[in-house]
This record gives C-alpha cells, structure tokens and sequence, in this order.
C-alpha cells in the first residue's frame, strides 16, 4: 500500500474534478471519520472510483475485478492506490483476507457489489438484486456499511467534460452507516434498500437530461 502516492494522486486530481463539476452531494457526514467501514457503491462507469476518491476525505482501499489487473499499467496504477483485486469467476478466500486485514487496521475499504459495471434496467437500483459477499464480511468484521449511489458519472467519457466551466453534473450521495446486526441475508436487503431511497433523493436534485444510470 501507498498512501503517500494515494496523497499525491488525489492533490492533482482535485483541480480537475473540482473545476469541472457542479455535483449533487448529499450525505458525505454519514461517512465515518475514522475506524473501518465498508462503503458499498453503486457501479455505472470507471469515473465512480475517482468521484469517490474527491469526495470521500478519508483514504480508500477499492477492491477491484481481476480482468482489470491484467493491464500492466493499469495494474501498477491501482495497486499503488491502494486497491487490490477479487476474481468473480471462483472463490477468492485471500481477497476475503485481505479486505478483513484492512478493516482490522481500521481503514475504509470499498466495495461494488454488483460485481463489474450495471445500468439501467441492469442496475441494483432497477433489478435490486446483487452479488452475495458483502453483507458476510460486514458481519465478520462487525463493521458498518455505508450505502453510496452515483448517478451520471459515465458523463466524463465526454471530453467536453473536462473543460473548466463547471458545467458536468452528476450525483453522489451517502446513507447512514447500517449495522450488521442481523444476518448477512439481511444486511444486503438494506444495503439494497438504502440505494433506492439514495436515488430516488438524488436523481431530484439533478437536470433530467443528467439522470443516467
């Protein structure tokens, strides 16, 4: 891990994002300040974990597919920010491991539970079904999990999104921290509920032209 490069990375890339957007955030206060969580994400494009990281004050660990390792550069790009690989196709007890490591040293790990990229009719918050997993290694650990929507980040695939003028919208928004208290089956059905309520809350605030998924 470098949370030096991690430092680095996130200083030259705030001018950037800051610049160009005039995002719809709401709920950032429901990320803790310090200890280990587990923040569950919505997935609709690559430009959710950057969006996350400018938003998001605290350090972030991504557990990312594995496919995406297999580009070298990509590869040392994401190692030394920190994320770390899970392979969807079998299962992966040292990427389990390692995410309740970095849990016990109290650090915010996040997850996609839907497992790779999921829009429209496709996403959680259409089909409200995703992968098993998330709400065991909540439980394991006995941390929270806070529920994170994005809405329309995929905009930055214009490249006239990256002009200066603070023009590209998008959303970003928090739940309160739940608890996994009961089983992981339950866990996931609010982790699935708070993103509902999420994007129905966002998705106001923003122009309708803005509202993809």
């Amino acid at each position: 891990m470098s949370d030096a490069f991690y430092k680095a990375t996130r200083f030259l890339a705030l001018p950037v994002l800051c610049t160009t957007s005039r995002p719809v955030v709401l709920g950032l206060e429901n990320v803790p300040r310090s200890g280990a969580c587990l923040i569950a994400a919505n997935h609709t494009s690559p430009y959710d974990v950057p969006l996350l990281i400018r938003h998001v004050p605290r350090h972030l660990d991504f557990v990312s597919i594995v496919e995406v390792f297999q580009n070298p550069f990509v590869a040392w790009l994401y190692g030394n920010m920190n994320a770390f690989a899970l392979d969807r196709r079998k299962p992966d007890a040292p990427t389990v491991r390692k995410i309740l490591n970095r849990l016990e040293r109290g650090r915010v790990v996040v997850m996609f539970p839907e497992g790779g990229f999921r829009r429209g009719e496709a996403s959680v918050i259409r089909s409200r079904t995703m992968r098993p997993g998330l709400g065991r290694i909540a439980n394991i650990a006995a941390v929270p999990v806070v529920p994170a929507v994005l809405i329309n980040t995929s905009v930055y695939a214009k490249p006239g999104s990256w002009l200066p003028f603070f023009r590209t919208r998008y959303a970003i928004a928090f739940a309160p921290p739940i608890s996994p208290q009961g089983s992981p089956e339950e866990t996931d059905a609010a982790v699935i509920e708070a993103f509902v309520r999420l994007y129905a809350q966002a998705v106001a605030k923003l122009p309708e032209h803005c509202r993809t998924l």
